[in-house]
C-alpha cells in the first residue's frame, strides 16, 4: 500500500516540479510588446527632459538682455586746408659740368709727378715736370741771339746819327744816309724776331709744365717718372669738376608748358633723395632741352647743385622732384582716407553723432603722404583707415587720430 502510494506520488512531484519550472521561465523571458512599451517610454521622457532644459535656457536669457555689437574701430583725420606744391618725379642721373683728359703738348719724358690720385686740384696747379733740357737750351740761345742783336742795332743806331750829322756838313754822300738807315732797320727787325723766337721757346720750355685747367678731382694716373709721353698718347690723368654738379633727368612732354611758366615766374626748385640713404640736395632747374624725344615723348633737362661737400658722384642715381606749380588753399587728406566705389572717389565723414557717411569728392593731386581733394569741407573729420567694412550710417570708435589724439566720436 506504501508503494503504491509512493509511486502515485512520484508523476505529482515531478508534475509540480514542471510547473514550478516553467513559472520560473516566464519570469525571465519578456514578451515583444512589453520591451516596445518601454523604448516608447525612455525616449518620451529624453523629449521631455530637452524641451524643460531649453524652456529654463530661454527664460535665463529673458531675464538677461543681449548685448549689442561693438561700433567698428578707426583712425581719424582732419581736414586741413594749406598751400600744396605740385612735385613732377622723375628719375635723375649725376653728371660733371666738365670732365678734361690731360694730355702732353709736346713728346717728352716724365721727370716727376706733383700729384697722387684723386687728390682735388685748383686750376693751374702744377699737375706733371717734363724734361725741358732741351726746350731750356734752346731758350738761352734765343736769348743770347737777341742780345746780339741789340747791340748790333745800338751800333747801327750811333751810326745813322753820325751819318746824318756828316751829310748836314755835306762831308758824306746821300747813299750813305741810306745805307745806315738799312742797316737800322735790319736790325730791328732782327731784334724783333729774336723776341718772337724766344716767346716760342719759352712756351715750349712751358709745355714741360703740366698743369690743372680747371677745378676738380683727379682720376687715376697713368704715368711714372721716366715714362715717355707724347701728344697722341694715353691721357695722364682725368680730372673731373665737381662744383657745382648737374643731375641730367627726363620728364613727360606734357610737363614742358608747365615747367616754362615755373621758370619764367623765377628759379625752379629741383630736390634729388638718394634712396639707399634718404640723402637730399636742393637745387635748381638749369636746362631744358630745345627738342622733345619723339621715341619716348620726354624732354631732357638738367639741374644744377652746390657739391662743395661732394656729397654727390657723378654717375649715381637719384629720385628727382620738381616744383612746377602751387595749389593756393587746398583740401587736404591722407590718401588712405579717399575710398573707390561704384560711383567714383569718396571718403567717409564721422558725423557729430559718432556715424559715418560717404561724401562723394574730387582728387586733384596725390602724393605719398597727401591728396588734394574737393567736395569735403575744412576741419571735418574723415576715416583714415579701417573703413573697409564700414557702410553709410555706421557708428564708429575713433582709437587714433592723424595728431595723435585718441578717443570717441563726438
Amino acid at each position: 500500500m506504501s508503494d503504491e502510494n509512493a509511486r502515485r506520488h512520484v508523476p505529482g512531484d515531478a508534475a509540480a516540479r514542471g510547473h514550478q519550472t516553467a513559472t520560473q521561465g516566464g519570469a525571465g523571458d519578456t514578451p515583444p510588446g512589453a520591451t516596445r512599451s518601454r523604448r516608447w517610454l525612455a525616449g518620451l521622457l529624453v523629449v521631455a527632459v530637452i524641451a524643460g532644459a531649453g524652456a529654463w535656457l530661454r527664460s535665463r536669457g529673458a531675464e538677461k538682455p543681449a548685448k549689442a555689437a561693438a561700433a567698428p574701430s578707426v583712425s581719424a583725420a582732419t581736414v586741413e586746408v594749406r598751400d600744396v606744391p605740385v612735385r613732377l618725379i622723375a628719375n635723375g642721373t649725376v653728371t660733371a659740368r666738365q670732365t678734361i683728359e690731360v694730355r702732353p703738348q709736346i713728346s717728352s719724358t716724365i721727370r716727376q709727378v706733383h700729384i697722387k690720385e684723386g687728390d682735388f686740384v685748383k686750376a693751374g696747379q702744377l699737375l706733371f715736370s717734363l724734361d725741358a733740357r732741351m726746350d731750356e737750351a734752346n731758350l738761352k740761345k734765343v736769348q743770347a741771339q737777341l742780345t746780339k742783336d741789340e747791340a748790333d742795332l745800338a751800333n747801327a743806331r750811333r751810326t745813322l746819327a753820325r751819318t746824318k750829322q756828316l751829310i748836314a756838313e755835306h762831308f758824306v754822300s746821300q747813299s750813305a744816309l741810306d745805307t745806315a738807315q738799312s742797316s737800322v732797320d735790319s736790325l730791328s727787325a732782327q731784334v724783333a724776331a729774336d723776341r718772337a723766337a724766344i716767346s716760342a721757346s719759352q712756351v715750349a720750355v712751358d709745355y714741360n709744365q703740366i698743369r690743372a685747367g680747371i677745378d676738380g678731382r683727379t682720376g687715376a694716373i697713368n704715368v711714372h717718372p721716366g715714362s715717355l709721353v707724347t701728344p697722341g698718347g694715353a691721357a695722364l690723368v682725368s680730372i673731373t669738376q665737381l662744383d657745382p654738379i648737374d643731375i641730367s633727368f627726363t620728364l613727360p612732354e606734357g610737363a614742358l608748358a608747365e615747367l616754362q611758366a615755373a621758370r619764367a615766374g623765377g628759379p625752379v626748385s629741383v630736390t634729388a633723395t638718394l634712396g639707399t640713404t634718404g640723402m637730399t640736395a636742393t637745387g635748381q632747374l638749369s636746362f631744358i632741352d630745345n627738342a622733345v624725344d619723339s621715341q619716348t615723348g620726354t624732354i631732357r633737362l638738367k639741374a644744377a647743385y652746390d657739391n662743395r661737400d661732394a656729397k654727390l658722384w657723378p654717375g649715381m642715381y637719384l629720385n628727382v622732384a620738381v616744383i612746377g606749380r602751387v595749389l593756393r588753399q587746398a583740401s587736404v587728406v591722407p590718401p588712405q582716407a579717399v575710398q573707390t566705389g561704384p560711383d567714383g572717389k569718396f571718403v567717409y565723414v564721422i558725423g557729430a553723432d559718432g556715424k559715418v557717411s560717404a561724401k562723394p569728392v574730387k582728387v586733384g593731386y596725390v602724393e605719398a603722404k597727401l591728396a588734394v581733394v574737393e567736395g569735403v569741407p575744412a576741419g571735418a573729420r574723415v576715416v583714415q583707415e579701417g573703413a573697409e567694412n564700414l557702410r553709410p550710417g555706421n557708428a564708429v570708435t575713433v582709437v587714433a587720430s592723424r595728431d595723435g589724439a585718441a578717443g570717441k566720436a563726438p
